[in-house]
């Protein structure tokens, strides 16, 4: 089928199906600022609240298959949220793939295109539920499964619970709420976990809490402060705390660093201003490219093993990947044990190589996945420079054309793009070894949206003076 015939497709399947499709309908005039943040605090709330919810008929699995995409998907496992945003996050990263390979053809500058296409990635997105609905209750809580009734309860749960959360998710892209329910999800989930290895009263392995803060508090109850700066086990201690700030710190750092490039209005007189190019450029797209593509590795890894090597006897399947049988999650050989981490200092000294490989392609793999989203997330000098053009301003000195301005964007554009994506792959490689709070790639998922957050309310004051300006600096 050619790529114009899957795009005429498509639209026949929208406009049959739109009428059939619930929405959330768009407030008639824009809420004030104060009643979208109440409306994403209640959107918020909900969303805690089933996670806190058990999933009715889940038995303990013998391990957790999406144990390395939690931080992404934002979910609990044996909760409603089992599947968090998962369904969401990957029909649409699959519909934006095929967007800006051009295998779909929509022209967002029109409205009814750009309404075509979110109906699409919409309905895209219960196929993906119903799949990974059945897939996951089947694969991971049939085996304990007593009765058949219970699997399609459970199936039933999984759906709808996914579904809810797209619809909260809508309603905060909507302009119910404040910036997207996505984002709001996966800061609070690590935010959580940051919180609770901070101050968890609850009781730890090594005869402490789990909480450094009351770890150091019984420590000097107890007259012995030589186990806070390093603790077994993976436990939160001093040494993971400073590596938290110190990481916390170099990551806004990054964030404030940007080349500035003088634009002037041509619809205002007199108005000046400058077209930032971050260093960390395509944001943190290529590290959650990254770590959703290794965490479907791990996933389907581990459910090859299970099924047709779970003694580690077969030569083929050991180079995919080896697990240990007395633990099932923990990979112990073959090229999934490289792509994870080792967490830890502990770890990563008795296996430095491991720790070294998983770092050099965490940056590698950023890198590759950064150049990618620059060509297909529309962030190309050559789409950049249309954008400037469309936002009806211009850079002093350059004729206002699509080549002078694209000329000058490619000398900056390609650069950051590497050099950011090597950064984050450093950052992201280097704090799931030595193992931060709340993870590596949550910290910078969750830095990046706070910004973001910070960038739109920005853009919220400049819009009242020149609205397309303000669109065009909320796309950076």
């Amino acid at each position: 089928m050619a790529e114009g015939s899957i795009t005429t497709f498509i639209r026949r399947v929208v406009f049959k199906a739109e009428p059939y499709i619930p929405q959330v309908p768009k407030p008639k005039k824009k809420i004030p600022l104060q009643t979208r943040l109440i409306w994403s605090g209640v959107v918020l709330l909900i969303y805690m609240v089933m996670g806190q919810t058990p999933l009715f008929g889940a038995t303990a699995p013998e391990f957790d298959f999406l144990q390395f995409a939690r931080v992404i998907f934002a979910s609990q496992q044996g909760t409603l949220v089992e599947l968090g945003i998962g369904p969401i996050v990957t029909a649409g990263l699959l519909m934006q793939l095929l967007r800006g390979s051009d295998i779909l053809k929509f022209d967002f500058k029109k409205p009814e295109e750009r309404g075509v296409f979110q109906t699409a990635t919409k309905l895209v997105t219960y196929i993906v539920i119903v799949a990974e609905s059945i897939v996951y209750a089947t694969a991971v809580y049939g085996p304990g499964v007593p009765e058949p009734y219970v699997l399609y309860v459970m199936i039933g749960q999984l759906m709808a619970a996914s579904i809810i959360i797209m619809f909260l998710d809508e309603l905060i892209q909507k302009g119910w709420g404040l910036g997207s329910g996505i984002s709001l999800f996966i800061m609070a989930g690590v935010a959580q976990q940051i919180l609770w290895s901070l101050f968890s009263p609850l009781p730890a392995g090594d005869g402490g809490t789990i909480g450094i803060i009351p770890y150091i508090g019984q420590s000097m109850m107890n007259g012995d402060l030589s186990n806070i700066l390093f603790r077994s086990n993976q436990l939160p201690s001093i040494f993971g705390l400073c590596l938290t700030i110190g990481i916390l710190l170099i990551l806004v750092f990054t964030q404030g660093m940007k080349i500035e490039i003088p634009i002037v209005s041509t619809k205002y007189r007199g108005f000046s201003a400058v077209y930032p190019i971050k260093l960390m450029y395509v944001s943190n797209i290529p590290v959650i490219l990254a770590s959703a593509l290794t965490a479907n590795a791990v996933f389907m890894g581990q459910m090859l093993w299970a099924n047709f090597n779970p003694r580690n006897n077969n030569v083929f399947m050991n180079i995919l990947g080896q697990f240990d049988p007395t633990s099932p999650s923990t990979p112990i050989g073959g090229i999934i044990y490289y792509i994870t981490p080792p967490r830890g200092i502990e770890a990563a000294a008795l296996d430095p190589s491991r720790a070294i490989g998983y770092i050099l392609f965490m940056i590698g793999i950023v890198v590759l996945f950064g150049r990618l989203w620059v060509e297909l997330g529309g962030l190309s000098p050559k789409s950049a420079a249309q954008n400037l053009l469309d936002a009806d301003v211009q850079i002093p000195g350059f004729r206002r054309s699509n080549a002078p301005v694209e000329a000058l964007l490619s000398k900056y554009i390609p650069s950051v793009t590497i050099l950011g994506s090597i950064i984050l792959g450093l950052l992201a490689g280097v704090s799931d070894v030595l193992g931060v709070f709340g993870s590596g790639i949550g910290i910078l998922l969750m830095v990046d949206i706070l910004i973001n957050y910070y960038t739109q309310l920005v853009r919220e004051q400049v819009e009242v003076v020149m609205p397309r300006l303000g669109a065009l600096l909320g796309r950076k």
